[in-house]
């Protein structure tokens, strides 16, 4: 099995102290920056756009996996990816598969890392046919939107029958602690997104240590 990463997700950081936020997750030992933007249609909040993507690059060089929650991603990718971005996760619910084929190739083309994201009561079914075009399944363990939700348990079945059939990288993004942390490494993930347990901790280098040890 890959080893454990940890991706901060700074939905749960400072705003009003970015740059040192960032700076403290990755000497803490963050191994890539989980950043997640909203529109407030596909999901009931707004975040952050390209612009501030952009800034984020400039102070750290982790990996920026950025989550477009986000109705017609397609749209947006080319800002995104010149904003900085090593990785575009995209919502199944969003993006008709066809669309995913062609945005896939395109990313690829640009050497930035392709993601596929569902939503706890989407089905594995949805994205079948798509696992070969892409590094990373991001599977959600809380309803998109706000930070400090209550994990999901049901999605860890999800994990388990997903990594049967793919060797990429799987991640879970939602309510992770050091106890749901276990639960979804032992279904076969391999990338923790955290934001409150981090982000609110009085330690981060022990909150992510304590993640990365869930194996």
């Amino acid at each position: 099995m890959s080893p454990i990463k940890v991706a901060p997700s700074i939905l749960s950081a400072d705003f009003s102290c970015l740059n040192k936020e960032l700076k403290a997750a990755q000497l803490a030992g963050a191994d890539l920056i989980h950043i997640d933007v909203m529109d407030g249609h596909f999901v009931p909040n707004i975040t952050i756009g390209p612009v501030v993507v952009k800034d984020i690059r400039k102070v750290t060089k982790l990996p920026l996996d950025v989550h477009l929650m986000i109705e017609q991603p397609q749209n947006f990718i080319d800002s995104f990816i010149r904003a900085g971005s090593d990785m575009i996760t995209m919502h199944i619910e969003t993006i008709s598969k066809r669309s995913f084929r062609v945005e896939s190739l395109e990313l690829r083309k640009k050497n930035i890392r392709v993601g596929i994201s569902l939503n706890p009561a989407t089905p594995l079914k949805k994205i079948e046919g798509l696992l070969g075009l892409v590094d990373l399944v991001l599977v959600m363990t809380v309803n998109p939107g706000f930070s400090g939700q209550e994990f999901i348990s049901s999605a860890v079945p999800k994990i388990k029958e997903l990594r049967k059939t793919f060797n990429g990288d799987i991640s879970v993004d939602g309510g992770i602690n050091a106890d749901t942390a276990r639960r979804v490494v032992a279904a076969g993930a391999n990338i923790l997104v955290a934001g409150s347990y981090i982000f609110k901790s009085k330690n981060y280098t022990e909150a992510i240590r304590s993640l990365r040890c869930a194996k």
